[in-house]
């Protein structure tokens, strides 16, 4: 797999770190974030509290109010910093346009950095998990597209491989404008990623399909922007079982005259195993790959569905 460090910038919230920079002194550190995936990524991290001037330790926040726009307020004190914290929350995501990031992943529950359930205290003091951080809400206004997770939910293998796939498949299109901004690179690239889009969303693939079929016919600015609207909104729906198993079988029709009768129903037996759940994904995208290797099938042999991120990750390994 090609090197896409360069344009692998995530931004993260700084204690999913290791760094001790929460109100109580302490840190959330999430090893898989930074011991496994950091292998493959450059962290752009972010501390709301700290870099708005807070010390550390310090009085814990909460929100408080009205969910759709809560108060953030010092939790035993309750004084009211909104002010200062929408203010930092916008000058630093302004700040951030320059880092070209890839995604955020956020801490959860945190009234700066929870991106949703984070807890709001009505006037009687009782709690509702219908708000979203400060720093939060400002980052995904300002960038309503880019893949965004918080370490809890990555806690869930389908939204994990989901979260990653999105940030790996923009990391290749930032590379891809890197180079030069053509149609016949465009075409280039859509082919390559037609069948990870499909598993994601088939509509969504029809769509670009027709968009890329009249490249000639849209100029490259529009071009472009739509392509990329459309690859992250796509990206975003969950890849499920069923679409697994019609881009798995898709994939088969590429060895119509090749495989042998074995081979056919040794992969057909692969992809029932995988619907019924008695093996992950790995297992049929594995036999695939060795059939793409034996026969030498150039079409398949460039589809990223088959390799959209590094197998040390092993995140087909449990969807």
């Amino acid at each position: 797999m090609e090197d896409l460090k360069p344009f692998l910038r995530l931004g993260i919230s700084t204690c999913l770190l290791g760094e001790e920079v929460r109100y109580d002194g302490g840190h959330k550190l999430d090893r898989f974030l930074r011991d496994t995936l950091g292998e493959y990524v450059e962290y752009v991290p972010v501390c709301p509290e700290v870099e708005a001037g807070f010390e550390i330790p310090r009085e814990a926040f909460r929100l408080i109010g009205d969910p759709e726009s809560p108060s953030f307020i010092t939790a035993r004190s309750g004084v009211d910093y909104t002010d200062r914290m929408t203010s930092w929350s916008q000058k630093r995501v302004t700040e951030l346009e320059k880092d070209n990031l890839c995604g955020f992943v956020f801490k959860s529950g945190s009234p700066s950095s929870g991106m949703e359930r984070v807890k709001v205290y009505n006037e009687k003091g009782m709690p509702t998990k219908k708000g979203v951080g400060v720093f939060a809400k400002a980052f995904m206004n300002r960038f309503p597209h880019l893949p965004v997770e918080e370490e809890g939910r990555l806690n869930d293998a389908r939204l994990r491989e989901n979260f990653i796939e999105r940030i790996f498949a923009l990391a290749r299109w930032k590379a891809l404008v890197e180079k030069r901004r053509t149609r016949g690179n465009l075409v280039k690239f859509h082919t390559q990623q037609k069948l990870l889009i499909m598993s994601h969303s088939p509509k969504h693939y029809t769509l670009m399909g027709r968009l890329v079929a009249r490249a000639k016919e849209v100029s490259p600015n529009e071009l472009f922007g739509e392509y990329l609207s459309l690859l992250l909104e796509g990206m975003r729906m969950l890849a499920t079982v069923r679409k697994h198993v019609n881009v798995l079988q898709h994939c088969m029709g590429y060895f119509k005259k090749a495989l042998t009768a074995d081979e056919k129903q040794e992969l057909l037996d692969n992809f029932n195993d995988y619907r019924n759940g008695y093996v992950p994904l790995i297992v049929p995208v594995t036999l695939l790959n060795h059939y793409v290797r034996k026969y030498d099938q150039t079409y398949l042999k460039d589809q990223y569905y088959l390799h959209p991120h590094p197998m040390e990750l092993k995140l087909r390994n449990h969807v």
